[in-house]
């Protein structure tokens, strides 16, 4: 216990009025380590099949493709929608995973809408690093939703996201409202 009349000196253990969003499992993300272009465990994408639904944060398995939350999300359920073949090309895809992947885009907005009422949707491809994609070798479609107001200072200013809920209760939400 420090005396009330000598400076404090643990700053660690001052509070100083401000709320901490600490997200260590982003630094990977952050200082540009990138998944391995080979299928396998090194693609995230190959990885998470193999694991469990809760552990693999998937939200649907199809035939020839799943959906899968967003482990960097930009928003809550941001899901990516991947065929389980390591393909880095939409137009690479055989007709049966075309007509799947899309199957699933829809369902995924359909589910995304009863869950949590977005007002809107982004969903998109990055094709390419050159194009954005973070994992450039295994395709994989984003489906964002998005509310009014969801953007704010917080992510340029700060360089975080502030998301209001966890990966595993939306993901669960999700699930429960995947259509049937």
């Amino acid at each position: 216990m420090t005396d009330a009349t000598e400076p404090e000196t643990d700053f660690a253990r001052v509070p100083d009025g401000f709320q901490r969003l600490w997200t260590p499992h982003r630094m990977a993300y952050i200082q540009g380590e990138k998944p391995a272009d080979e299928p396998g465990e090194g693609c995230p994408f190959c990885a998470a099949p193999h694991k469990s639904d809760a552990d693999g944060l998937i939200v649907h398995r199809g035939e020839t493709c799943y959906v899968v939350l967003n482990l960097f999300p930009y928003n809550p359920g941001h899901a990516l929608i991947c065929p389980y073949r390591h393909e880095p090309a939409y137009v690479g895809l055989t007709d049966e995973e075309t007509l799947e992947f899309t199957a699933l885009t829809k369902a995924t907005v359909r589910a995304l809408q009863r869950a949590s009422a977005p007002m809107g949707f982004n969903l998109g491809m990055n094709q390419g690093e050159i194009a954005g994609a973070g994992v450039a070798a295994h395709l994989h479609q984003h489906v964002v939703p998005r509310w009014g107001g969801d953007s704010n200072f917080l992510p340029i200013v700060g360089q975080t996201k502030a998301l209001p809920v966890l990966l595993e209760d939306t993901r669960q939400a999700l699930v429960e409202a995947w259509p049937s």
